[in-house]
């Protein structure tokens, strides 16, 4: 494939997949949610079918599934609501009459794990899950790392179409992460290349305006998630104006100097330190200096006047 807008391309044969993490939805349904979505889910299916009682039914892991029939609610098909047609008005959901919102017939809750039934667990806050699961490290692991960029608050069956795309967005990332755990590098030989990556492989994530629509807190949590990612080994590319992002690239690359046709020339790059002193050619570099200057003065206690002069 010829190259575009480049003379040449150096470094992609170690990458070995490219993903853009972006806010679109996880899923369109109420049975889709962070527990099914992150993958734990299947876990917490497989405790509940080796519990004594479901055993002694015969149950197996397919039967605590709100995807397949068995032991959902046949009302509303496992997804805790019905959707009634309003004439002239958007459709209205409301609480399925038959299970109460529980998903599961009353043979399924009838089996509990530690005194809770499934639809309790479903229920559960990633907060309350991650005690309630702490001796299983598969599943402590996924929503340990939920409760690490600020989706404690979340329940692990809510349903994906009442996230924002930012939750969505760090959901994506959270997923993301449970697969990429830190570990010894390993040598994969690609095009007749013998190649060092990360233990799983390198990944490309590709960013486009991650902190849209996020509180000043969650845009810190998102950043130790990025910086998380790169720890095991991928490299992560964000399109993005918030100066907090900027200030933690390792490789920062300035396109100007303006807008639109007045724009789309790299005027500076390199790190964040040396973009803030490029202020002739780059308007980032002049917020961009203040901004670090601004953090510099907070981390130290100095008044940021002082730190300005």
């Amino acid at each position: 494939m010829p190259l575009r807008g480049c003379r040449v391309l150096r470094g992609w044969a170690a990458v070995t997949r490219v993903l853009e993490v972006d806010q679109t939805p996880i899923g369109k349904t109420p049975r889709s949610c962070p527990a099914t979505y992150v993958g734990f889910w299947d876990d917490i299916r497989r405790l509940f079918a080796g519990t004594p009682e479901a055993r002694l039914r015969g149950y197996t892991p397919s039967r605590f599934s709100f995807n397949v029939a068995g032991g959902r609610c046949v009302a509303c098909e496992g997804q805790g609501a019905k959707t009634v047609e309003m004439s002239f008005l958007p459709d209205v959901k409301v609480r399925c009459d038959v299970c109460g919102g529980a998903r599961f017939t009353d043979e399924t809750l009838a089996v509990r794990y530690r005194d809770k039934s499934i639809a309790e667990v479903l229920a559960m806050s990633v907060e309350e899950a991650v005690e309630f699961f702490a001796a299983h490290s598969a599943i402590h692991h996924a929503l340990a790392l939920l409760q690490d960029v600020g989706l404690g608050y979340l329940t692990l069956g809510q349903a994906s179409p009442t996230l924002s795309g930012g939750e969505a967005q760090r959901i994506k990332l959270v997923t993301e992460l449970a697969k990429s755990r830190p570990g010894a590098p390993a040598r994969i030989r690609k095009h007749g290349v013998e190649l060092e990556t990360g233990a799983r492989g390198t990944t490309l994530y590709v960013l486009d305006e991650p902190t849209i629509g996020l509180h000043m807190a969650d845009v810190e949590r998102l950043i130790r998630v990025v910086h998380r990612l790169v720890d095991a080994g991928n490299s992560v590319v964000v399109i993005e104006h918030d100066l907090d992002v900027i200030a933690e690239a390792d490789w920062v690359i300035d396109l100007g100097p303006e807008g639109g046709a007045a724009g789309g020339r790299i005027v500076a790059q390199g790190p964040p330190e040396e973009i803030a002193a490029a202020r002739r050619r780059s308007h980032t570099a002049e917020f961009l200096a203040r901004f670090l200057r601004e953090r510099g003065a907070a981390e130290t206690g100095a008044p940021a006047r002082a730190a300005q002069r």
